[in-house]
């Protein structure tokens, strides 16, 4: 009987956390998703900003919220593993496989070409939230469905937008 308390405790603490992050990420006008990684990591280039590779990682999310897969656009400069010379995903978003669930606030969903997808899922450097505009995050949940950390919190470049 203690287990099954403890089980279900945890269980609802589980699901507290998720509405916490859920609230704070609607709070700050931001779109939150979870879902399971059906494509990607897949390494995509950009333009530049004072030398440095504007670079993204795409990964295809199926949304636990309405069903839909959605291209999930991460912006590499906010990646720990972030090597402004690098062509490829960067660490720790090359962790990232198909399969992984995923934990994303971002900017407000688009349609490009019949593609829906979903921005802006990392740290906004500080700056107060805007429309569209979260401070988001691109978390991995574990099995037991509790968010990592973000993967897209490295202040390192923040001076490029300030």
């Amino acid at each position: 009987m203690k287990l099954i308390v403890f089980v279900t405790s945890c269980v609802f603490a589980w699901s507290a956390a998720r509405a916490d992050d859920a609230a704070r990420c609607h709070a700050n006008d931001g779109t939150f998703l979870t879902g399971r990684v059906t494509g990607g990591p897949t390494f995509s280039s950009g333009g530049s900003r004072d030398g440095v590779e504007l670079s993204h990682t795409h990964v295809t999310l199926l949304s636990d919220q309405d069903g839909q897969s959605y291209n999930v656009a991460v912006d590499n400069v906010f990646a720990a593993g972030y090597d402004a010379a690098g062509e490829g995903v960067p660490a720790p978003l090359s962790t990232v496989r198909v399969g992984n669930r995923l934990e994303v606030c971002g900017g407000r969903p688009y349609t490009d070409h019949g593609t829906s997808g979903i921005d802006w899922v990392h740290t906004n450097c500080g700056a107060t939230p805007a429309s569209g505009k979260p401070n988001g995050w691109f978390k991995v949940l574990a099995a037991d469905g509790t968010p990592c950390p973000n993967l897209e919190a490295s202040p390192e470049y923040c001076r490029l937008w300030q």
